[in-house]
C-alpha cells in the first residue's frame, strides 16, 4: 500500500469513527477519560523510559534547550497530564447543548444546539503531554482525531497513544477516534492537508515554518497562530515589586512558550527606578537584555535594540526592551510589533487599563497578571488544543467549546411555507 492510500485509509477510519462519536454518551467519554488517566499514573516507568530514548535522540534533530524542555517529561509533568484528563472529563459535555431557541408564532420549533466538528487533523512538535489533552480533548467534544506528533517525540507519543487508543473499546467508543500517524516522512502531511472531504479542521501546533506550510496546502479550515511576540507594559502608576514579579514570570518561568513576554516597555516616569531592579532580577536568571538607547543608559549590560528584535519570538532567554513616552506610545509599538497572542499591562490606574483592554487586539489581554495565563488549563478549560489568534470561529485558548459547530434543530407539524 502506497502512503498515500495508507493515509487515505487513516483519515475514511476517523471520518466512521467521527460518525459513531457524535451520539456517543457523556458518562462514557467520562468514564474512558479517568480511565486514561489512572493508566498514565500507572504507566509512567513506560513513559518515562520512552521519553528518555527521545530526549537522548534530541541533539540529532538539531533541538535546542527550549524545545528540549518542551519536549522532556518527569514525574510532575506526567502527574499533569492525568489530571488534564481528570478536569476535561469534569467538564461539561459541550455536545447537545441549547444555545438558543424557541417557538415561532406559526408553531415551528426552532433551536441552536452544538454539534462537533467530525474529524481533526492535528499536527504538533516536541510535547508529547500534548498528545493526552488533544485526545481528551476531541474525543470529550465528540471529535476523532489524527495525531502526526514530531518526530523527535515519536517514542513518547507511541506510548500516551497506545494507553488512550487501547481503552477506547472497553467504553464502547470506536477506537478509531483517536489515531497517531506512525510514519516522521513529512509527505503524509500534504496529503492529509489534501482530503477535505474527509477531515473537517486541521490544527497545526507548532513552530511558525510548520503552520505556514499548513495554511498555505490545507483545503480545510485551519486552527492556528504564527507567533507569540507578547508584551508586557509597565504603566506609570505600577506598583514596582509587582511589576518586577510578572516581568520576571512571563519572561523566565517557561521562555520556550508562545505565552512567553518577548517585549518590555515601560513607561518613562517610572523606568529610572524599574529598569535597573528588574534588569538585575533578569540578568541573575540568565536573560540577554536588548534595549533602546534610553534602557542602555539606565542597563549599561543592554544590548542594542532593532526593529528586528522587536518583531522576534526569541523563545529562549533574551528580551527586548523599550522606554515609551505614555500609554498611547505603549500602545502604538503592540500595534506594530505584536502578533496578537497576548499583551498586558501592570498599572494601578482603572483608567489605563481599561483603555489598554479595549485597544489592544490580541486574543488575550493581561492586567496586573503574567501573559503565562493565557492557557486552557489556567482559564479553566481544562486543557487547551491550541491557540488561536483569528477572529472567526475561535480566539485565544480552544478547548471543548471551541472544537464544536452549530445546527439549527427546527420541528414543525406539517409546515408549508407560503
Amino acid at each position: 500500500m502506497t502512503l498515500e492510500a495508507q493515509c487515505r485509509t487513516t483519515a475514511a477510519a476517523a471520518k466512521r469513527a467521527s460518525q459513531r462519536l457524535a451520539t456517543a454518551r457523556g458518562d462514557a467519554k467520562n468514564a474512558w477519560l479517568q480511565a486514561c488517566a489512572d493508566a498514565v499514573t500507572s504507566r509512567a516507568a513506560d513513559l518515562l523510559r520512552a521519553n528518555a530514548d527521545d530526549v537522548k535522540a534530541a541533539p540529532e534533530y538539531g533541538l535546542d534547550a527550549a524545545a528540549i524542555d518542551r519536549l522532556t517529561l518527569n514525574p510532575n509533568r506526567i502527574a499533569g497530564i492525568a489530571e488534564g484528563l481528570r478536569q476535561v472529563a469534569a467538564l461539561p459535555d459541550p455536545v447537545g447543548e441549547i444555545i438558543d431557541g424557541g417557538l415561532r408564532p406559526n408553531g415551528l420549533s426552532v433551536r441552536k444546539i452544538r454539534v462537533p466538528l467530525g474529524v481533526i487533523f492535528f499536527l504538533y512538535e516536541s510535547r508529547p503531554n500534548v498528545t493526552a489533552d488533544a485526545a481528551a480533548l476531541c474525543v470529550k467534544s465528540g471529535n476523532a482525531v489524527i495525531l502526526r506528533g514530531g518526530k523527535e517525540a515519536f517514542h513518547s507519543n507511541a506510548v500516551l497513544h497506545s494507553i488512550v487508543a487501547e481503552l477506547l473499546p472497553k467504553f464502547d467508543l470506536p477506537r478509531d477516534a483517536v489515531q497517531l500517524v506512525n510514519t516522521t516522512d513529512r509527505a503524509a502531511v500534504g496529503h492529509f492537508l489534501k482530503w477535505n472531504d474527509l477531515i473537517d479542521l486541521t490544527i497545526p501546533r507548532g513552530g511558525e515554518s510548520l503552520i505556514r506550510r499548513v495554511v498555505a496546502e490545507a483545503t480545510m479550515p485551519v486552527l492556528k497562530h504564527y507567533t507569540g511576540n507578547c508584551h508586557v507594559y509597565v504603566d506609570a502608576s505600577a506598583s514596582l515589586p509587582m511589576a518586577e514579579a510578572i516581568v520576571v514570570n512571563a519572561k523566565c518561568q517557561r521562555p520556550g512558550t508562545c505565552n512567553a513576554a518577548e517585549t518590555l516597555l515601560v513607561h518613562a516616569a517610572v523606568a529610572e527606578t524599574f529598569l535597573p531592579q528588574v534588569g538585575k532580577a533578569l540578568t541573575e536568571y540568565g536573560v540577554e537584555i536588548r534595549g533602546c538607547e534610553r534602557t542602555r543608559r539606565l542597563i549599561p549590560e543592554a544590548c542594542p535594540a532593532t526593529d528586528d528584535d522587536y518583531a522576534t519570538e526569541f523563545l529562549a532567554l533574551i528580551l527586548a526592551v523599550k522606554v515609551v513616552d505614555d500609554i498611547d506610545a505603549a500602545l502604538a509599538h503592540i500595534d506594530r510589533f505584536s502578533s496578537k497572542h497576548t499583551e498586558a499591562i501592570v498599572t494601578a490606574d482603572l483608567a489605563a487599563a481599561d483603555r489598554f483592554t479595549a485597544v489592544v487586539d490580541s486574543a488575550a489581554v493581561m492586567v496586573n497578571a503574567s501573559t503565562r495565563f493565557n492557557d486552557g488549563f489556567e482559564l479553566g478549560l481544562g486543557a487547551e488544543i491550541g491557540i488561536s489568534t483569528d477572529k472567526f470561529h475561535a480566539r485565544g485558548p480552544c478547548g471543548l467549546r471551541e472544537l464544536t459547530t452549530t445546527k439549527y434543530i427546527v420541528v414543525g407539524s406539517g409546515h408549508v411555507r407560503g
